[in-house]
């Protein structure tokens, strides 16, 4: 079920995901104001979405034309669209005169409430905001109805699912429910009543799945976005005013991404480009160096910023597990898959020339591995997922720290083992697993061939401790949903992942 639902959501990105979602939200909004189901007229609706949509896009492309930027289609109807669904719907002149103030806010915040080209608020939290301080508007949140409320969860689930953070939901569920259940409760509601009220009256699960999991907000590290998540949560159930302004659930978002922005990496890292290296026929490692020395933990990714040509619908800006080890102060280095069908982004870094700069706005992840050396390991990687464990063991090297490690790893041929030479230099104990036509390989020294693929079955023959080891995976959505089934059934009660999310 979970493979199924990865390689599912792995074939798109991010940014395409929440845009379907959203015009089903949109459309079923529509359906059912046509059946009387909504208060709002389809013509209210109409002007509304109109106004927001294209707000939104004057206000992006304006600002990128003054600023000489390329605008992301896709991140400007994203915004428009949920602009549309939490703004008061209206027909009359002033209501569509305010909701198109928000609409241009929010666009142009990403470009003029940035720092090294990372927008710090939410776009739509911030053209509501801006819209009830100018009293040209106001948000009213009515996506949070209970005819729209199972599509609002499924999409929810799916975006904090997609992206790896339903942790940080649970903490955001949790205290919010909670606030908001004892304010209820104390008003002499019933459990089961208020929690009722609370998911079908309250924008809670929109607000967390559709805005709360922007990327482009959130602080770094896990710990960091659950104290995001529990600010936010916090000043949005509580409900507080200041003077004669409400602080809503769009100014508890901003309050928190004000939170996430002083606890992340502000500092943007100048690369520039030292050359590549073919790893495999459908994987590069490039080498940087950067203008200063970049403090990482070995498994941590970067987020590299280049702006190019013909961009894609996956923007200027991608996320690359780091290979080189944190010792390697004067170089760094990301392996990645290339293939034909590659990003834009992805083939503008490939045909970079010597020397060209790049920017590197953003070090985070926790993939790390263990602090206690005596915990033994299992690293499982499918393909180029094997990146942030050749960090990790070049890391260990590089301190002459002894652990007790084996690498699984599954390629689809002996031409797709990445790293090989690093891996025999450092000595690991490798579990190959690959398809062949006839006898088993022959393998260097401490590497054996496990079999076509990794299974519960084929995992304990080739470790047969597996069941006592901390287990990390790396690779596509779709491998780690293998992996996660077949080391529970070998007995491994715990595993911790690192997906590609595909930003």
């Amino acid at each position: 079920m979970t493979a199924a639902l990865d390689g599912l959501l792995g074939r798109m990105t991010m940014y395409r995901l929440t845009l379907i979602l959203l015009l089903v939200l949109t459309v079923e909004a529509f359906a059912l104001s046509l059946t009387g189901l909504l208060a709002y007229t389809p013509a209210e609706l109409g002007g509304t979405l109109v106004a927001a949509v294209g707000g939104t896009i004057i206000g992006t492309r304006l600002m990128a034309l003054i600023l000489r930027l390329r605008p992301h289609t896709d991140s400007s109807l994203i915004t428009g669209l949920i602009v549309f669904l939490i703004m008061f719907p209206s027909s009359t002149a002033s209501g569509l005169g305010g909701i198109l103030a928000a609409g241009i806010a929010a666009g142009a915040s990403k470009f003029l409430l940035a720092f090294r080209g990372r927008h710090i608020f939410n776009p739509a939290a911030t053209g509501a905001v801006v819209a009830t301080l100018l009293g040209v508007g106001a948000a009213a949140w009515w996506v949070a109805n209970p005819y729209m409320l199972p599509v609002v969860a499924l999409g929810a689930a799916l975006l904090l699912y997609r992206t790896r953070k339903l942790p940080m939901g649970a903490v955001f569920l949790l205290v919010a429910i909670g606030i908001l259940l004892y304010g209820l409760a104390r008003s002499g509601m019933t459990p089961g009543t208020g929690l009722q009220l609370v998911l079908t009256s309250y924008p809670v699960l929109f607000l967390l799945g559709f805005m709360m999991t922007e990327p482009l907000t959130l602080p770094p590290l896990r710990w960091q976005q659950w104290l995001f998540a529990g600010t936010v949560a916090a000043v949005f159930a509580l409900q507080l005013s200041v003077g004669p302004v409400f602080l809503g659930p769009e100014f508890a978002l901003l309050i928190g991404n004000a939170v996430a922005f002083l606890m992340g990496q502000r500092r943007g890292v100048r690369l520039s480009f030292a050359g590549s290296r073919q790893l495999t026929p459908t994987s590069t490692e490039l080498v940087f160096e950067p203008a200063r020395p970049v403090r990482f933990r070995a498994g941590q990714y970067m987020e590299l910023s280049m702006p190019h040509r013909g961009a894609d619908s996956r923007g200027s800006r991608r996320i690359f597990s780091i290979t080189s080890a944190p010792q390697d102060r004067e170089a760094l280095s990301f392996g990645l898959r290339t293939t034909a069908s590659g990003s834009s982004f992805k083939k503008a870094l490939l045909e970079l020339p010597k020397e060209a700069r790049i920017t590197g706005t953003l070090v985070g992840g926790d993939f790390s591995l263990p602090r206690d050396p005596s915990v033994p390991l299992l690293l499982a990687a499918g393909g180029i997922g094997v990146t942030p464990f050749i960090s990790q063991l070049r890391d260990l090297a590089a301190r002459g720290e002894e652990r007790d490690v084996v690498l699984a790893y599954e390629v689809r041929s002996e031409q797709e083992i990445a790293f090989r030479d690093e891996l025999l230099e450092l000595g690991t104990r490798v579990v190959l697993f690959m398809p062949t036509a006839g006898p088993a390989p022959a393998l260097p020294e401490r590497w054996i061939h496990g079999g076509a693929e990794p299974t519960s079955d084929t995992l304990l023959a080739a470790v047969p401790d597996l069941a006592e080891r901390r287990v990390l995976a790396s690779g596509s959505p779709a491998f780690l949903g293998r992996i996660r089934s077949e080391v529970r059934r070998a007995g491994v009660a715990r595993i911790r992942t690192d997906a590609f999310l595909g930003y």
